[in-house]
Parts: structure tokens; sequence; C-alpha cells
């Protein structure tokens, strides 16, 4: 059974030539259930990022504190 969730950066951040503002948000369904979006090394995050806006999050160096995430089921 999967999850869904919100996933919202929480300030604007430019590393690496990567930019990443609060209003990049995105919706990820992750594979099982879990109570984080970033059980798995952020799998599914990293790509939903890169399909929506191009933005590669290990480029950016970013983890799991620089993002605010609800559960929307």
């Amino acid at each position: 059974m999967s999850k869904v969730f919100r996933i919202t950066p929480k300030r604007l951040r430019r590393v690496n030539g990567q930019v990443i503002t609060p209003e990049m948000s995105i919706i990820v369904t992750t594979r099982q259930h879990c109570t984080s979006p970033f059980y798995n090394g952020a799998v599914e995050v990293c790509e939903q990022y890169m399909r929506t806006y191009n933005f590669d999050v290990k480029k950016a160096n970013l983890y799991q504190g620089d993002f605010t995430w609800e559960a929307l089921d």
C-alpha cells in the first residue's frame, strides 16, 4: 500500500548552479506505506523533482531537513 505526500522546500537555495524555491512543491506517491517520503534515500522525491522541474536534488546536496512534507491521505 502506498502513501501520498506533498513536499515543499523550506527556503530559497542556490547550490552548485541549481536554484530551488518554496514555490517548487511536488506531490509524491511512495512505493511502500511509510511515515516519511525520505525513507529509502528519497528516490521518489529525486525522481519527481527531476521530472517536474529538471532539478537534481543530489547535485544540490539537499537533505530531509531542507523540506517540509505533509501526508495527503
